[in-house]
């Protein structure tokens, strides 16, 4: 089965001009050009088109997508089972907040009683779910399945005020990084107080503290390009610094 782009456009939901594009910047060629002029998409482009549908819904770029499809190592089949635990996990976190919502509006309509602690439970679990789909195989290969879920039975089982003083800690822990980079000095009180905010910040999660452990998740920040941006997005070096900090001080 052939398309013209116009055909491909309405089958796929996806703008002729926005096919144009992706020719041009070689995510998606047509398999032909035909006499005319038209581009002619055949079933190796419609596969490649839902792959990058798929990617797209996960909110990756397009020159990201563009790698992963060209890898020659790429295995439509392991893609295809990633998007669907993605999927359920989504699903899961959609069903979660549902049952949230659902009992919130029994609570206010006085048909049931509701804790402060359930209050927040929802939201918590949409936090691990989240953590879950972007580092979990990362994070259950470094520290273990049990330490884990360990990690994530204790972040529940916060309290509001818990709650609080976690993202306080977090707020202290970049302004106190934001100004060490001002002036990065390893051997100071500056970086001394960036090691102890995230110490204390783990602590919120961790079960047991390893300095070990501390330092090989200083280590992941710096290797993985999605930790980096997390901090580095606060201030550019800010995973670098704080990496340097507990390297020091753990």
């Amino acid at each position: 089965m052939e398309y013209t782009i116009k055909k491909i456009a309405n089958l796929s939901g996806v703008s002729a001009r926005t096919l144009r594009f992706y020719d041009e910047i070689d995510l998606l060629k047509p398999a032909r050009v035909n006499s005319s002029g038209y581009r002619i998409y055949g079933q190796n482009e419609v596969n490649r088109l839902q792959q990058i549908l798929f990617y797209r819904e996960m909110d990756l770029k397009l020159e990201e997508i563009k790698e992963i499809l060209d890898n020659p190592d790429f295995d439509v089949e392991q893609a295809l089972m990633e998007h669907q635990e993605k999927l359920v996990a989504k699903r899961q976190e959609i069903d979660r907040l549902l049952a949230s919502v659902q009992q919130t509006m029994k609570y206010y309509k006085g048909e049931i009683e509701m804790s402060d602690q359930e209050k927040f439970t929802a939201f918590k679990e949409q936090k691990v779910a989240e953590n879950e789909a972007k580092y979990g195989k990362e994070i259950r290969e470094k520290y273990g399945e049990e330490t884990v879920e360990r990690s994530n039975k204790k972040y529940l089982n916060l309290t509001e005020e818990q709650m609080q003083e976690m993202a306080e800690t977090e707020v202290q822990l970049f302004e106190t990084i934001g100004v060490y980079l001002e002036q990065p000095e390893i051997e100071s009180d500056v970086a001394k107080e960036i090691f102890r905010l995230h110490k204390k910040w783990l602590s919120y999660t961790w079960p047991t503290y390893s300095a070990e452990a501390h330092k090989g998740l200083g280590m992941m920040y710096i290797a993985d390009e999605r930790f980096m941006a997390y901090y580095d997005e606060k201030h550019a070096g800010a995973a670098q610094a704080l990496n340097d900090a507990i390297k020091y001080y753990a």
